[in-house]
């Protein structure tokens, strides 16, 4: 008998009922997964498909569905990235301030301040960022067309209620916040206690140990968390609908009245009064929704799995 039949039959007497019944609960929690996902890709190419020849009066005037879509992509697509753009760094901020640098009897509470604002509805971030972020930011934005009109950016003139695509990532970026705040917070934590400390003795910095010996070892959980967020970010829905005052158009002006939609906002402003192709537009259009995400996930899962093997 060859020893590698002997440790499988090994391993096979010791399995026990409950390890075949939790072996079997995951297996088959996976496959629902899959089905899920695959049954929700069916139905938003099912229903998508009839959009390809519809005309201008069920795409809101677009010549075609490419031209329909693009200017609402464009708007998910700037809305996100400048929610991670100013969210990254407030969360690996916050996560280590938690995990390295607060007392403990501090970083506790802290950390359940920030976990917190996950649980905070997505309807009342909107109504938060309609009713008192929009106006307060107004200084701001004037400020900014007057002194640095000259950047497109900021080229104004300056919306009067605050309702800019600006005001729609700052309310995302809380909103992500705490979902890469905790993850990366965990991964932090997880640094083995010897690479600090020997950073440590070497003569280093608090500041030269965490970037010599923990964001090495946590940056592959740094890039899933970032895209975690981004995710959420590219799928929000009813924040950016009562923050943004969205007119359709491709324009990288962040502080005007005049702002691109999001897809997600779009379908959940759109679909109540939709008849006919206009469903099927909207429908096709989260269906560029998802593709998206999953691109974006799975490009993160690439970068992790090549930085572990790399590792390894």
């Amino acid at each position: 008998m060859t020893v590698t039949t002997a440790v499988q039959k090994r391993s096979q007497a010791k399995q026990r009922p409950g390890d075949r019944i939790f072996e079997g609960a995951t297996r088959t929690a996976g496959f629902v997964i899959l089905v899920a996902l695959a049954g929700v890709a069916i139905f938003l190419v099912a229903e998508g498909l009839p959009v390809i020849g519809a005309d201008s009066s069920d795409l809101s005037g677009a010549g075609n569905f490419a031209a329909y879509v693009a200017p609402l992509l464009f708007g998910t697509l700037l809305a996100a990235v400048l929610a991670i753009v100013i969210a990254t760094p407030l969360a690996l901020g916050v996560a280590l301030v938690i995990s390295h640098y607060a007392p403990r009897r501090l970083a506790g509470p802290l950390g359940y301040v920030v976990d917190l604002l996950a649980a905070i509805p997505s309807v009342v971030y909107g109504l938060w960022g309609l009713a008192f972020l929009g106006p307060r930011l107004f200084p701001v934005y004037d400020w900014f067309a007057a002194h640095l009109g000259f950047i497109p950016l900021f080229a104004g003139p300056a919306s009067a209620t605050g309702r800019t695509i600006l005001t729609a990532a700052i309310v995302l970026a809380i909103m992500i916040l705490p979902i890469i705040t905790a993850i990366t917070r965990e991964i932090f934590a997880q640094t083995p206690r010897l690479h600090e400390e020997a950073a440590l003795a070497l003569g280093a910095t608090r500041w030269e140990m965490l970037r010599l010996a923990v964001f090495p070892y946590a940056r592959s959980g740094i890039v899933s968390a970032v895209m975690l967020g981004l995710g959420r970010a590219l799928g929000e829905t009813m924040a950016v609908a009562m923050v943004l005052s969205a007119s359709g158009v491709v324009s990288f002006n962040l502080i005007s009245s005049t702002n691109p939609s999001t897809i997600a906002a779009n379908i959940a402003l759109g679909f109540p009064e939709a008849t006919g192709l206009r469903v099927n537009a909207l429908i096709a259009t989260g269906l560029v929704l998802f593709v998206v995400t999953f691109a974006v996930n799975f490009a993160a899962r690439s970068i992790v799995g090549r930085r572990d093997r790399r590792m390894a």
